[in-house]
């Protein structure tokens, strides 16, 4: 059986740095995707280094032409497409009356359209191949919730991350006839640095640690593990569910 291979978007640094490691140590080919150039080489690199099938192609999820670029480049390079793991994400914390709209644009596509734009160009490559494969959006507990540590909340990403939930429900309604499942992961307070850092803040910190059921902060590891559960087939009677690696956040 060939290698199976994965595209990882975000992946230069933070959780989907985390799951392409993961992926790559379990003899996954892994495809770094990522508007970081330094950081994104990087990334292959060290994969590369610890024996693995790796390789870094610069995209913009946004960009229909370069995420399409992306699907065909990993295509050629491998062979073949199995998993697509839509990472790639971000976050501001402007609040709602003083949100400008290009602000809300830019986190809403990012966040929101570029994992549709991914798993389109990845569904029609691996119906192609005519082989079945998995997809993991990666939304957020704030999809379900409004977190506040403060006076505000980040209403554009809970928006955006919100979309992501039925995004994942309604592409695993519409795959299922071509082998192609689809799942989500809603991660908790994972320590990356994505959010700044929450852990040099008291009133954050204090914030988190009072909802969450297990009182630490999660890793990468934490939400990789659980991506590649729902991409292989020990997850094979599963599609169109979130599931949430949030230390007990939402049971509150």
């Amino acid at each position: 059986m060939q290698q199976a291979v994965a595209i990882v978007t975000g992946a230069a640094s933070g959780i989907g740095r985390g799951i392409a490691g993961y992926l790559a140590e379990r003899g996954v080919s892994v495809v770094v995707a990522d508007v970081l150039d330094d950081e994104g080489e990087g990334a292959a690199q060290d994969l590369v280094k610890q024996g693995a099938n790796a390789m870094f192609v610069h995209t913009d999820v946004t960009k229909k032409a370069e995420v399409e670029a992306l699907v065909a480049a990993a295509s050629v390079r491998f062979g073949r497409l199995d998993y697509l793991v839509n990472n790639a994400g971000v976050v501001t914390m402007t609040p709602f009356l003083e949100l400008p709209e290009e602000e809300w644009d830019l986190v809403v596509d990012i966040d929101l359209k570029g994992q549709f734009l991914c798993a389109q160009a990845f569904a029609k490559e691996v119906i192609r191949q005519q082989h079945g494969g998995a997809i993991v959006n990666i939304g957020t507990v704030e999809s379900e919730v409004v977190s506040a540590s403060g006076e505000h909340c980040q209403v554009h990403y809970s928006a955006a991350k919100g979309g992501v939930k039925m995004l994942t429900k309604g592409i695993a309604f519409e795959l299922a006839p071509y082998n192609i499942r689809v799942n989500g992961i809603n991660p908790g307070s994972i320590e990356t640095g994505f959010a700044g850092d929450i852990a040099g803040s008291p009133q954050v910190v204090e914030h988190l640690m009072r909802r969450a059921l297990i009182k630490r902060f999660g890793q990468p590891a934490d939400i990789a593990r659980v991506a590649w559960f729902l991409l292989g087939d020990d997850s094979a009677y599963m599609t169109g569910t979130m599931v949430n690696v949030d230390g007990g956040w939402l049971t509150q």
